[in-house]
Formats: structure tokens, C-alpha cells, sequence
């Protein structure tokens, strides 16, 4: 038993180190979740902010689904009537991945053509976020 603790402690060491190794590093990866477009405007505001704060130094990924994908869609506009595209533009031009829920745009009925060249459509929205959170330590943010 005192053989199995060992082990243990052996592989939280390591996994703390490994953790220390990836922030020393400037590592951060963090995903943005959007499930409603209402929030669209203020979140491309709060991705800007942060890769502004970092200089640019971080691993943003954006996961819409549900209602959250309308902003990602050829011709979308906010409650004011400006286009989503240009700001989605510059953050992807900035590095930023945005990603679309499949599942979304076929119970929608919508064209995956629709979706804004440069965003990726995924299988599902959810599972997407669990991925990102639980294989690849992204932090979770949601505007």
C-alpha cells in the first residue's frame, strides 16, 4: 500500500510540474462558451480586451451552439445593425478559433455554408467544450 502512495505522490509531483512548466511558459489557453448571441458583442469585446491584457500571448478558442451560432452566420448584425464579420475577422486574424456547433445547424436547418469562412464547424457544441476543458486544460469562460 505504502508503494501505492508513493507512485501517487511521484505522479502529482510531476503533474504539478508539468503545470508549473506550462504557465511559466505563458501557456494560456482559454475557451470562451457562447450559447446566445445576445451576449455576442460584449463577448468579441471581452476576447479583444484579453489578447490586448496578453499581448497576444494566449490560446483563445470560442465554442457557440443553441443560439449562440447566429453571430457566425454570412450577414449577421447586432440589435443596432452592425455586422459581426469585420469584428470576428480581426479576432480570428488575431488567432483566435471560433467553432460551431453541427448539431445546432442541423436541428436548425441551417447551411453549414452559411457559417463565416474561417470558422470551423464541430460535431457537437457541448462535447467540444468538454474536450477543450477536460484533454486539452482549457480555462472556461462564459460572457
Amino acid at each position: 500500500m505504502i508503494k501505492h502512495f508513493g507512485n501517487l505522490f511521484i505522479a502529482a509531483v510531476c503533474i504539478g510540474w508539468f503545470s508549473i512548466a506550462a504557465a511559466a511558459a505563458g501557456e494560456e489557453k482559454v475557451l470562451y462558451h457562447i450559447n446566445d448571441s445576445v451576449v455576442a458583442r460584449a463577448a468579441l469585446g471581452n476576447i479583444r480586451n484579453h489578447l490586448n491584457a496578453t499581448e497576444d500571448k494566449v490560446k483563445i478558442v470560442v465554442v457557440s451552439h443553441g443560439a449562440g451560432i447566429d453571430f457566425l452566420l454570412e450577414g449577421a448584425q447586432d440589435k443596432n445593425g452592425n455586422p459581426y464579420n469585420i469584428a470576428v475577422e480581426e479576432l480570428m486574424a488575431r488567432g483566435v478559433d471560433f467553432r460551431v456547433c453541427n448539431n445546432t445547424l442541423k436541428a436548425r436547418k441551417i447551411d453549414p455554408k452559411t457559417v463565416l469562412q474561417g470558422a470551423k464547424v464541430v460535431p457537437s457544441g457541448v462535447a467540444e467544450i468538454g474536450r477543450l476543458q477536460s484533454v486539452e486544460g482549457y480555462a472556461y469562460l462564459k460572457p
